[in-house]
């Protein structure tokens, strides 16, 4: 800690608890801190814009600038030691108003405090280098300029800082000051301590206007501006305030009221001394100096570095220079111990990215941060007796190149740490997904992923623990961590995608396959209504073909229905969002339509259109209504038949020809039922896709898409259908015809000469007529009922049936028998033992007892006699 009770400005700033009380912007030895930027980000001020204001003090040591900036705006900066009475703020200091009470309502937003290092401290002495710098600094940067003071002092020279505010205004006219409009406005607000009441305030303030412009026209001014005015560019407030320690609560009052004035407002020319002066807002317009808050603490300090840099205000000393030498010197030193230790970590990544390889660096965290800490130590140990600006400099120079090293070798480590984890995250859900996918369970591909994710996440924060350097801000590995997750998460997103390709193509797979089923069934009912080889075993008979499509079309849309439910189901395992659903499912049915089309063609083929129109006029002319098939006899319509089976083959040629719906007579809506294409979707989700006629093909309509048969397709299809069926016409023409037979009249008389007694002999015997009669009428009740097929396939079949039962009593016999036992033994005995070709009888002496070619049997058989 400091001697002021602020947490020290460094690197530790960086954590918000040290910046509870603010932050050292420039310290004792004259270094601007990097904390600004943060410290602003941490108070909030960084979005403001312009809506932010800066308010310095200056004044001589002792005299309660702290006191009075804490008591005014709720700051906690240190004050004075009462025992003691020695310095407390040193170098600059900023924080934020933190006041709460109710006169904080009215005062501005976003007031930044400045408690600049008192004047005149015995601590530097004759030494006023730092005390023109930061009064400088205050003057160039700040909106309002309070300057602290006793009423004893008013009129003082010294006493009242006069002669510093003398050089300050000459060397803020050299530096910033090109012209009365070239920068905005500052107010000096004087605070008079301990006012009595006995001199007034319009004439202290007087008195203290007149010192400034003598000491104006007394300065050294820039060509051009020698007849310039203070007033150019500055203007003056006062106000009074009681002895705290004497009257404590009006003093409380009057700072309560004083704060009150830090509001913003604007000053009106028509009101200037008109108004209560002592109560009119501070914070005005023109004295802003219009630099972003986000850019205040690169502005600040480019402010400081021009300052430190004028030759007039900061001259080299012989000592400094020696210091420069010897800390170089004694930091090269330093370093051969420390490149003994880094450079072979260097080396080992650097060829690691040479051959695309991920190495990890075991333990590094414990190396380097040992290496830096003796680094610094011994630099610390052998440089620190010299010049303490020059040490405290070369110091920090040596941090950062020392740091910048490691920060490689560390962010190195964390590249191959997220490289190697990004590799084992995939690793391990493809693992586990494959395995699912093998074992045929339903896995949740999205709480895998989150199960590896935070496994992997666990990894990397474990390893960049490890690898941290002790005493570094830049070993805050969250910003690596952020680029990790979202590596994982672009992982997590390819595999997804993979997914759910691999999901599309499945349900793409089984809407085929359901498809070839089930518009394969549709297609092989035309004509069924008939009966017939096509007829449907179980359930109704279509009533006509006229709703082909539309049984086609429902079935499409119900089975793509049933698909996108699967697709959805799934798709919610995977974690997957809208949009991915959304255009999941506007490939599918775009999938779908092309695999309908697919099956449409395949179904109306050349050769499967031409065996159905066949099947459909076969069906019609060859089988009546009730499915039984035709004998055509002479008698019969064949005609007649032959025309109505034609014509209605015929009508599904133009009916087949194109895909359209029967109560409309027209295309279905496919564009509607396919949908716009959806606003996410990439051209790799189209590139696989073909064209829709209709849909997103400007050169074909819908009407062309939905053409089944060309014109040209149709006119060969009739034709040969035609001929099919003029064949079918001819042969059952034929087997009608072939079936009279034309008996010659004179055999009718012969058959009556040479069989008269034959017939007188059955017409004498009445059991003969009767059972002739009956022959008659089986045989006639049999042709007319169609039986004699039926008849002769059963007698057919006795035959074979009896002539297999003979074949096996024949060889059971042979077998079991002891005469078919002698027979086969003589046989084989008479017959020479060789080997029999392919294509010869079986003999019987090599048959088991099944009657099947086989190896004798060797116990208690004839076989071995």
């Amino acid at each position: 800690m400091r001697s002021n009770g602020h947490v020290p400005n460094g690197k530790q700033a960086a954590a918000g608890a040290a910046f509870k009380n603010g932050i050292q912007v420039v310290n004792s030895d004259g270094v601007f801190s990097d904390d600004v930027g943060p410290y602003l980000t941490y108070e909030k001020i960084n979005p403001a814009g312009f809506n932010y204001h800066l308010i310095s003090v200056f004044g001589s040591q002792s005299t309660g600038k702290s006191t009075l900036l804490n008591n005014l705006f709720g700051t906690n900066f240190g004050v004075m030691n009462e025992e003691e009475r020695r310095q407390t703020t040193k170098g600059i200091w900023l924080a934020k108003n933190k006041r709460e009470d109710e006169a904080s309502h009215q005062m501005a937003d976003n007031i930044l405090v400045m408690d600049v290092e008192g004047t005149d401290g015995q601590e530097r002495g004759e030494d006023q280098d730092f005390e023109r710098k930061s009064a400088l600094f205050a003057l160039a940067t700040s909106e309002i300029l309070l300057v602290n003071m006793w009423e004893t002092q008013v009129g003082l020279y010294n006493g009242a800082n006069m002669g510093l505010l003398k050089t300050v205004f000459e060397v803020n006219l050299q530096l910033f000051v090109k012209d009365n409009h070239s920068i905005p406005r500052s107010l000096l607000f004087f605070v008079i301590r301990d006012h009595t009441g006995r001199t007034p305030l319009t004439n202290l303030s007087k008195t203290l206007v007149n010192t400034l412009d003598r000491i104006w026209a007394s300065i050294s001014k820039p060509a051009g501006l020698e007849e310039s005015k203070i007033q150019d560019y500055f203007d003056f407030a006062f106000a009074a305030l009681p002895h705290k320690l004497l009257q404590p609560e009006k003093f409380d009052d009057e700072v309560a009221k004083l704060g009150t004035r830090f509001r913003e407002g604007y000053k009106d020319p028509k009101t200037v001394g008109l108004l209560d002066e002592t109560s009119q807002p501070l914070l005005l317009p023109e004295y802003h100096r219009r630099i972003p808050a986000d850019g205040f603490s690169v502005y600040a300090k480019g402010v400081w570095e021009q300052i430190q840099s004028n030759k007039d205000l900061d001259l080299p000393t012989q000592q400094e220079l020696l210091a420069q030498f010897r800390c170089v010197e004694i930091a090269r030193e330093c370093l051969i111990a420390f490149d003994a230790v880094i450079v072979p970590l260097e080396t080992k990544q650097a060829d690691a990215v040479r051959s695309g390889q991920s190495t990890l660096l075991p333990a590094l965290g414990l190396a380097v941060s040992t290496a830096r800490s003796s680094l610094l130590r011994e630099f610390e140990s052998a440089a620190s007796r010299y010049h303490k600006g020059v040490f405290k400099k070369q110091l920090e120079e040596l941090e950062t190149t020392v740091d910048g090293r490691l920060k490689l070798v560390y962010d190195g480590q964390l590249n191959a740490a997220s490289k190697s984890g990004v590799t084992g995250f995939v690793d391990a859900v493809s693992e586990t997904v494959r395995a699912g996918s093998k074992s045929g369970s339903q896995y949740d591909f999205a709480k895998i992923v989150d199960v590896e994710k935070k496994r992997a996440i666990s990894k990397f924060e474990e390893l960049a623990n490890e690898s941290a350097v002790e005493g570094t801000s830049w070993s805050d590995h969250s910003s690596q961590l952020d680029l990790f997750k979202k590596d994982l998460d672009k992982e997590s997103k390819r595999l997804r995608q993979e997914e759910m390709r691999l999901l599309a193509t499945r349900v793409e797979r089984w809407i085929k396959s359901k498809l070839d089923e089930s518009i394969g069934l549709e297609f092989n009912k035309l004509g069924s209504r008939r009966g017939g080889s096509g007829a449907p075993e179980t359930g109704s008979k279509p009533p006509s073909e006229a709703d082909h499509w539309d049984r086609v079309w429902t079935i499409f849309t119900d089975i793509v229905a049933q698909a996108e439910k699967r697709f959805v189901d799934r798709a919610a395992s995977f974690d997957a969002s809208s949009d991915e659903v959304e255009v999941g499912l506007w490939r599918l049915r775009r999938k779908a339509w092309i695999a309908l089309k697919t099956k449409t063609a395949e179904e109306t083929a050349e050769g499967n259109l031409a065996m159905k129109l066949r099947e459909n006029f076969e069906d019609g002319f060859r089988y009546d209504d009730e499915g039984v098939p035709r004998i055509w006899r002479p008698s019969d319509d064949i005609d007649g038949a032959f025309a109505r089976a034609r014509d209605n083959t015929l009508k599904l040629i133009p009916l087949l020809s194109r895909f359209r719906l029967a109560a409309t007579s027209a295309p279905p809506p496919l564009d509607a039922w396919i949908g716009a294409r959806p606003a996410t979707t990439s051209r790799a989700d189209e590139e696989d896709l073909a064209p829709i006629g209709g849909v997103d093909d400007a050169e074909e309509s819908l009407t062309e898409e939905m053409t089944v048969l060309s014109e040209a397709r149709q006119a060969d299809i009739t034709h040969r259908f035609r001929k099919t069926a003029d064949g079918i016409y001819v042969e059952a023409k034929r087997g009608a015809l072939g079936g009279v037979t034309q008996t010659p009249w004179w055999m009718w008389g012969l058959l009556l000469v040479l069989g008269q007694n034959e017939i007188f002999a059955v017409a004498r015997n009445p059991f003969l007529i009767l059972l002739l009669a009956m022959s008659l009428a089986g045989a006639y009740v049999t042709y007319q009922m169609n039986l004699w097929g039926p008849i002769i396939r059963m007698t057919a079949a006795a035959w074979d049936q009896g002539l297999q039962v003979g074949k096996e009593r024949l060889r059971e016999f042979l077998v079991n028998s002891d005469l078919g036992k002698q027979a086969i033994a003589m046989e084989g005995r008479g017959a020479p033992a060789e080997k029999k070709e392919e294509g010869e009888p079986i003999p019987m002496q090599t048959l088991n007892e099944s009657g099947k070619a086989g190896a004798p049997e060797s116990s208690g058989n004839v076989w071995d006699e």
